[in-house]
C-alpha cells in the first residue's frame, strides 16, 4: 500500500505545540497555589495590633511637642527684665462741665521680674488731645491739652503659654496736666479746664501678649486711668498697645 509522508511534519508540529500548551496552563495553576502560600507564610496583624502602634505613635509625638512646648516657655519666661513702648488712648474730661474727648499718645516701661512671677514696674506715659469748650467771649473754642503720668507698682504674670501670656499690674504715682497750652496765654479754668498742675494718678489693667518669639511679643492692656485735677476725679477709661522686648535670661 502507498503511504504518504506528507502529514508527518504537520503531526509533529502539533504534538509539540500542545505540549507548550499543557506546560504553560499547569505553570499558570500553580502561580495562586504559590502566592497563597507565600501569603501564608508572613504573620498578619490584627486590627487591635495596628491601632496599638498607631496609638503608640501619636503617644510619642505629643510627648515631644510637650517637651518642646514646654522648653519654649522656659526660654521665653525666664528672662528677668521686660521692656515695653507704643501708643496709647485715653477717653478724657478735661474739665468737671466739659464733654469727654480723645486723647492720643505714648507709654513706655520696664519691669523687673526679682520675684518669679512678680515684676516691679516704672511706667511713663504722654496723652495729647484738642478740647471743645464750645463757644465764650474769648475766642477759645477748640485748644490742645496734654498730660503725663509717671508711675510704678506691682505687675504679675498669671498665665504662660506658648504663644500667649497674661499679667495684671497696678500702678500709683504722679501726673502732671498743661491745660492752657493752647489758650494763648489765657487761663484755662475761664473756659472750663482745669488748671495747669500735678495730680495723684492711679492705673489698672490687664494686659495680653501674643509672643513672636521668646524675647520678643506683642502687647494689649486695656486698663483705668485715674486722676484728680481740680479737686475732683476722673475716672478715665483706655488701653495701651506696643512691643515687648524681654532680656537677662535668669
Amino acid at each position: 500500500m502507498f503511504r504518504s509522508n506528507r502529514f508527518s511534519p504537520v503531526l509533529a508540529i502539533t504534538i509539540f505545540s500542545f505540549a507548550v500548551l499543557q506546560t504553560r496552563a499547569q505553570q499558570t495553576a500553580s502561580q495562586p497555589q504559590s502566592t497563597e502560600q507565600t501569603q501564608a507564610g508572613k504573620p498578619q496583624s490584627s486590627p487591635q495590633e495596628r491601632a496599638q502602634v498607631l496609638r503608640q505613635a501619636q503617644e510619642r509625638v505629643k510627648a515631644r511637642r510637650k517637651l518642646r512646648d514646654q522648653q519654649t516657655i522656659q526660654d521665653t519666661y525666664t528672662h528677668k527684665y521686660e521692656g515695653y513702648f507704643g501708643g496709647n488712648y485715653l477717653r478724657f474730661r478735661p474739665g468737671n462741665y466739659l464733654q469727654h474727648i480723645n486723647e492720643a499718645g505714648w507709654h513706655a516701661g520696664v519691669t523687673d521680674y526679682a520675684f518669679g512671677k512678680i515684676g516691679i514696674t516704672v511706667d511713663g506715659r504722654g496723652y495729647y488731645g484738642t478740647t471743645y469748650t464750645g463757644p465764650n467771649q474769648y475766642g477759645v473754642y477748640k485748644p490742645s491739652i496734654s498730660q503725663y503720668t509717671f508711675m510704678g507698682g506691682p505687675t504679675v504674670r498669671f498665665f504662660e503659654g506658648v504663644h500667649w501670656g497674661w499679667t495684671a499690674q497696678v500702678l500709683a504715682g504722679v501726673g502732671h496736666g498743661n491745660f492752657g497750652t493752647g489758650t494763648g496765654g489765657l487761663p484755662p479754668e475761664l473756659i472750663g479746664l482745669y488748671s495747669d498742675g500735678n495730680s495723684f494718678n492711679l492705673s489698672a489693667g490687664a494686659s495680653v501678649d501674643y509672643n513672636l518669639s521668646p524675647t520678643l511679643a506683642l502687647r494689649l492692656t486695656p486698663g483705668y486711668l485715674m486722676t484728680r485735677y481740680g479737686s475732683s476725679t476722673q475716672n478715665n477709661l483706655g488701653f495701651t498697645a506696643g512691643v515687648v522686648w524681654r532680656w537677662g535670661r535668669q
